[in-house]
């Protein structure tokens, strides 16, 4: 049985016969090739059979020689556009490959199936061609490139210069792209005397700067106004401030096509010859003029084939997009590695999974401690909640909190968390001082991030996922006005840090509302930790009785949240999901959703949420912009079933599905335990 190439083109049979081990040693690579309908075998095929080579590899003359002599098809497989966080030569396994019947992108000797697609698909489908909109702008607003080792915080040299590409000494896609070692050293004295007395930055090529590869250029090459750069600085940030670019074949010149300009190019690479270049030698085959906006949908969207390493399966573009943004951000949070301090013990076996895939996380006893170690080897410092961390300077400090999608199961049950909220700005429950939410909220959301949070709400809704996913009765409950009352753990740090209004306390909370909607039925919801005698945060049966609330004891809080017309807090979560979930929410304190117009607040609502530096208003922010600060843009996940990060999307699915750590016996009696040792015995005694 064959299938059909990507977007149509020549049938690639179902058995492909390899003669290189790396098909074999690379997992990832033959788990793609079997998703996309593709088994790889060893010996030798048969008349049904094909050959996989990959691109045109030192050994891919092998399997060449094989499919010519027995008159087979030859597909050659190549890495897509956006890779990984390093190069293959680093380790990294590949997120999309390029699966080509016809040839392989590089070589200009001849068609590629991705050439295929720019000289002879329409080109033309709207839906595409938006997707392709939407992917250049995020991809330049994540700063993703094909490699990511690049840092967001290394300085470019000041902008007006002239950008010449290097790449890797011997690279396939310099000799098969009609160029050689000489072209470099012409490229160089073209983009001298083409721009006289302009400064000229030579970029390095990553692998160069890893020392895995040597490229063209030399420090001896840098004298007068020419300068290499070997840091690894943004590709992005380097376009933007770049005047010209000139390259040989280096996948930095499609992306400078993307960012405006219009490079000259001198090699055949596959972005060549479309009328977006000013070429040396432009294809003869390539009769066609492009918009940068069909180069990428070609590219990007239709030519590769794109796989998810947490779902196990193909996916789309976007989703790529998804993994390869949280596996970044990992690395970038913690290339230099971590010092933890305030985190107890049962923690911090899921604090190293979350933050020691870089570097293992060093946990300190003291705060003095850990600011000497974190100054000692250059680590940033992750502290847990409010733990009191004084004389840090010169060291950066990270608060980690549990996130809003949490586990299925309660932190004071010791059940890990997968969602982490990190923040080197303040804590976001806490409103006298500004929070990584809160500063994403005050920025304008693109269009792309806001359809993307407003599916996940739709995903939310439909799957009734929520922080903890506890499972629960519904009480019978009255006729009438319902309003839904949610109560907090006591002394939990978001509370006595938001509650900074008149209103303190459970009790005050309720007696407001009751104060506020004389007529009202009251639904008064205990919070999950304080039913299971775990925290404190207790209303006394007399207290409710006189107030007149109907008690919803462990109660499912979607269920409450569908039954009711409002809801009332101080500062929980469960404010969040009513927003969520369209209802209105009126809070006494000042949580993070509050003071953004989403909310009916009461509580002293800080001026940062309401009005910009220069005294005017603060655009008010939609449930979207929430939705994206507070699930996409600040937290960090990562996926119970491979341990990898990964996006807020995969944890939803875990957390629909059920396959995520549960608590056990042994997780409630040390629960128990941890009260006792922190001198709170009554937690043991309920």
């Amino acid at each position: 049985m064959k299938s059909r190439g990507a977007c149509g083109g020549p049938p690639i049979p179902a058995r492909l016969f390899a003669f290189n081990s790396g098909f074999f040693r690379e997992r990832r690579l033959r788990r793609i090739l079997a998703l996309a309908g593709h088994a790889v075998r060893f010996g030798l095929p048969g008349p049904a059979d094909g050959v996989v080579v990959w691109g045109q590899s030192p050994t891919a003359w092998r399997g060449a020689a094989v499919a010519g002599r027995r008159d087979l098809p030859l597909i050659r497989v190549e890495d897509a556009f956006l890779r990984s966080v390093r190069p293959g030569r680093a380790g990294d396994a590949p997120l999309g490959v390029l699966i080509d019947p016809i040839g392989v992108h590089f070589d200009s000797s001849q068609p590629s199936r991705l050439e295929q697609i720019l000289q002879t698909d329409p080109l033309k489908d709207a839906t595409v061609l938006q997707r392709a909109v939407d992917g250049m702008a995020r991809l330049r607003w994540l700063d993703l490139s094909k490699y990511n080792l690049h840092l967001a915080n290394l300085a470019c040299p000041e902008p007006g210069y002239v950008l010449v590409v290097d790449q890797g000494l011997n690279d396939a896609s310099i000799r098969h792209g009609g160029a050689d070692a000489q072209t470099f050293q012409r490229m160089l004295r073209a983009a001298l005397d083409e721009n006289p007395g302009m400064r000229v930055v030579i970029k390095s090529h990553p692998e160069t700067q890893l020392g895995l590869r040597p490229g063209h250029f030399r420090q001896a090459d840098a004298s007068g106004r020419v300068s290499l750069l070997s840091e690894a600085v943004s590709p992005h940030r380097l376009l933007q401030g770049a005047a010209r670019v000139y390259t040989v074949s280096s996948q930095i010149g499609f992306e400078a096509i993307l960012a405006g300009h219009r490079p000259r190019v001198f090699g055949q690479p596959f972005y060549g010859g479309w009328g977006l270049s000013a070429d040396e030698q432009p294809p003869p085959r390539r009769t066609r003029n492009l918009t940068a906006t069909q180069l990428f949908a070609a590219a990007m969207i239709l030519a590769p084939v794109w796989y998810d390493p947490c779902r196990d399966r193909l996916c789309s573009f976007e989703e790529a997009v998804d993994q390869l943004e949280a596996e970044v951000r990992a690395f970038r949070a913690d290339r230099r590695g971590h010092v933890g301090f305030g985190m107890r013990a049962w923690k911090r076996p899921w604090v190293q999974t979350f933050f020691g895939r870089e570097k293992p996380v060093i946990f300190a006893r003291t705060a003095a401690q850990a600011v000497g170690l974190a100054r000692k080897t250059g680590r940033d410092l992750l502290v847990w909640g409010t733990s009191a961390v004084p004389d840090h300077r010169g060291v950066t400090l990270r608060r980690i909190e549990d996130g809003f999608l949490r586990s299925r199961g309660l932190g004071a049950d010791l059940v890990p968390a997968v969602g982490l909220i990190v923040d080197d700005q303040g804590l976001y429950f806490d409103p006298s001082g500004p929070s990584a939410i809160e500063t994403t909220m005050r920025q304008p959301l693109p269009d792309w991030a806001r359809r993307r949070a407003e599916r996940l709400q739709r995903a939310l809704i439909q799957s009734g996922v929520t922080k903890y996913n506890l499972q629960g009765d519904m009480p019978d409950l009255p006729a009438g006005h319902r309003v839904l009352v949610v109560g907090q753990v006591q002394d939990d740090a978001g509370l006595t840090l938001g509650a900074v209004g008149a209103v303190k306390t459970n009790l005050g909370l309720l007696q407001a509302a009751r104060a506020a909607l004389p007529e009202a039925v009251l639904i008064w919801k205990p919070h999950p930790d304080v039913e299971a005698g775990l925290r404190e945060g207790h209303v006394g049966a007399t207290d409710l009785t006189e107030i007149g609330a109907v008690v919803a004891r462990m109660a499912d809080p979607l269920a409450l949240i569908a039954a009711v017309d409002e809801v009332w807090t101080l500062t929980s979560g469960l404010g969040f999901e009513a927003l969520i979930r369209g209802k209105p929410v009126t809070c006494l304190g000042v949580p993070f959703y509050a003071g953004w117009g989403l909310t009916s607040d009461l509580g002293p609502v800080p001026e940062r949420r309401l009005i910009q530096p220069d005294g005017s208003p603060l655009p008010r922010p939609d449930i979207a912009t929430l939705i994206h600060a507070a699930l996409i843009s600040v937290p960090r996940y990562r996926d119970p079933v491979t341990g990898r990060p990964c996006p807020v999307e995969v944890v939803v699915e875990r957390l629909t599905t059920g396959t995520m750590p549960r608590r056990g016996t042994l997780n409630r009696l040390l629960a128990k335990a941890q009260g006792v040792l922190a001198g709170q015995a009554w937690i043991w005694r309920r």
